[in-house]
């Protein structure tokens, strides 16, 4: 490289003299026969200073601007001692800078979009089922412990929060999982407001919130976001606390839930990692070289014996099943069968348990909607059968009275309304059996949206509200006090407001008055397919990435140490 003084070509060849004005002025010692026309740009760029690019320098010399092609020498290119060169400086290529400015801008929307999108879905998907209302897809949310046995806690706005924090969790781990770690950041912030939204101490009882607070900072070490070390340290104070309040102290507690296995192993070799990096960048070596070495055992009980791993195959496990269950029993070869047999089994109950919600939906869509859009309350329904109602005059009691129970209990033992009840849904099934005129249409339509796939969302078999001309029908036959308000205020209760008050819209409008709100399919898909209901799947993670770091930075504490 030239300076003012001398290029270290001078050193070893006699060099010339030759003058620059324009962008950069001043006088440059260079070897004309060794120099070429892009060593005097990029020297010129390099004087101009303010980090201007090379090739934005056009160098004219008698008239003509020198070119970098054919490579040739300044000498070759006509210079001489003293020559005088200009130096423009050109202006960068705006056309592709607004263009680059605009991608950037269209990425940052799109995933501004994307994160919203995520949000709603999250949202939506927690207040299904949650809040009673229609069912309107092919799975369920609910939430379960470590042996996954489900767990009902705190307020309904606590449960649909808690839903909500834990989708969005798993949708940033499975970011990270794709080394998307800038991504899975964005996402993680948003489950960390979810869970914000709790009581506090409900979620104090659980782990979830120390291992979202230690996923962030995983994803602040793989992007090497060194200025994050003081929040860092702070969320990972938050995650070792959190820990020992739910796993217990040294994790007496975890290990008595889980049979005394280490599935928690990993998670800590990543914690003391972690602390070990915050405190190495902090100065304090003592410290990391103490959270390494912890680390650094703790990672080698993780490294399974492929001979353990080869007697678990040739039970007729598969590989990634049987080095998943030795990391969690410290490779003892009986507790690992125990461990897959359990998770067998866990498995074949969730199908079954699937199965059963599946036909309580359908079962719930038989038995239609309430005046607000609601599914009938299936516990309820069946505390009223149990005390010895029939189940679809207990179910449109049910109905009909938006799901109170002591209304519909009173519309059962009042011999009067009970009958005029039993009257209705006896004529509705007239009307809508085989070969009673218009009620045979409306039956095979029926049947026909079901058949066609109980995925739609849309194809619901909603025999109480879809029955034409129902409201004269049930005014003749006489059901003066289905409608309690109106029969306290002495007014004749309306048989559409009885039934369904939604009849009379979709007979009039052809739409009906409430109709679904909006659903984002796609991206409730996405969500609800990063769930993998799988209790210990938090616990199983691959330290190839943690092992690495802790030699590493191990490495720098001894580098240090002998420096």
């Amino acid at each position: 490289m030239a300076s003012d003084e001398a290029s270290p070509a001078a050193a070893a060849a006699p060099a010339e003299r030759i003058r620059v004005v324009g962008a950069w002025a001043g006088a440059l010692e260079v070897e004309l026969g060794a120099w070429t026309v892009p060593m005097l740009r990029a020297e010129g760029a390099r004087r101009a200073g303010g980090g201007v690019e090379p090739d934005r320098i056009s160098l004219i010399f008698g008239g003509r601007v020198l070119k970098d092609d054919p490579p040739s020498s300044l000498q070759q290119a006509g210079l001489k001692a003293n020559a005088k060169v200009l130096s423009t400086l050109a202006a960068p290529d705006r056309g592709k800078a607004i263009a680059a400015q605009a991608a950037a801008a269209a990425a940052e929307e799109e995933h501004t979009n994307r994160l919203t999108r995520l949000w709603d879905a999250a949202q939506a998907l927690s207040q299904r089922h949650t809040d009673g209302s229609f069912p309107e897809e092919d799975f369920n949310l609910d939430l379960e412990d470590q042996s996954g046995q489900k767990v009902m806690f705190g307020s309904v706005d606590d449960i649909k929060a808690v839903k909500m924090a834990l989708m969005l969790h798993q949708k940033g781990k499975t970011f990270i999982k794709r080394d998307m770690h800038r991504e899975a950041l964005d996402v993680l912030a948003m489950a960390e407001e979810a869970f914000s939204l709790c009581d506090p101490k409900l979620i104090e009882r659980v782990d979830n919130v120390p291992m979202l607070q230690l996923d962030i900072v995983w994803c602040y070490f793989m992007l090497r976001d060194v200025s994050h070390l003081e929040v860092a340290g702070t969320r990972l104070e938050k995650a070792r606390s959190g820990f020992e309040r739910s796993h217990g102290k040294d994790s007496a507690r975890f290990r008595l839930l889980q049979a005394g296995r280490h599935a928690d192993l990993a998670i800590y070799v990543r914690l003391e990692l972690l602390e070990g990096v915050v405190a190495y960048h902090n100065g304090n070596t003592e410290k990391a070289r103490g959270s390494l070495t912890s680390a650094q055992a703790k990672y080698m009980q993780l490294q399974v014996p492929d001979e353990a791993i080869s007697i678990l195959m040739s039970m007729g496990y598969g590989a990634q099943a049987a080095k998943r269950a030795l990391k969690m029993t410290g490779y003892d070869i009986q507790s690992s069968v125990d461990l897959l047999c359990e998770e067998r089994e866990k498995k074949i109950r969730r199908v079954q348990e699937d199965r059963e919600i599946q036909k309580e939906i359908l079962e719930q869509k038989k038995y239609g909607k309430t005046p607000m859009n609601k599914a009938v309350n299936m516990q309820k329904l069946k505390g009223l059968v149990t005390i010895g109602f029939e189940k679809k005059l207990a179910a449109e009691a049910l109905r009909i009275n938006e799901n109170d129970s002591e209304k519909a209990l009173d519309l059962l033992t009042d011999p009067e309304r009970n009958c005029a009840l039993q009257n209705i849904i006896l004529s509705r099934r007239k009307r809508l059996s085989p070969g009673s005129g218009s009620g045979s249409s409306s039956s095979r339509a029926a049947a026909s949206t079901t058949g066609s796939g109980v995925n739609n969302s849309q194809a619901l078999v909603d025999t109480s509200t879809n029955v034409p001309d129902g409201s004269a029908l049930e005014e003749s036959l006489g059901l003066p006090v289905i409608n309690e308000e109106a029969a306290n205020n002495g007014e004749a209760a309306n048989s559409d407001e009885a039934v369904n008050p939604e009849e009379e819209a979709e007979s009039e409008g052809g739409e009906e008055a409430n109709p679904p709100p909006f659903r984002d399919v796609a991206m409730e898909n996405e969500l609800a397919n990063d769930l993998t209901g799988d209790a210990l799947d938090d616990y199983d993670i691959d330290v190839s990435n943690e092992g690495q770091a802790i030699s590493e930075y191990l490495s720098l504490l001894d580098s240090a140490a002998t420096a």
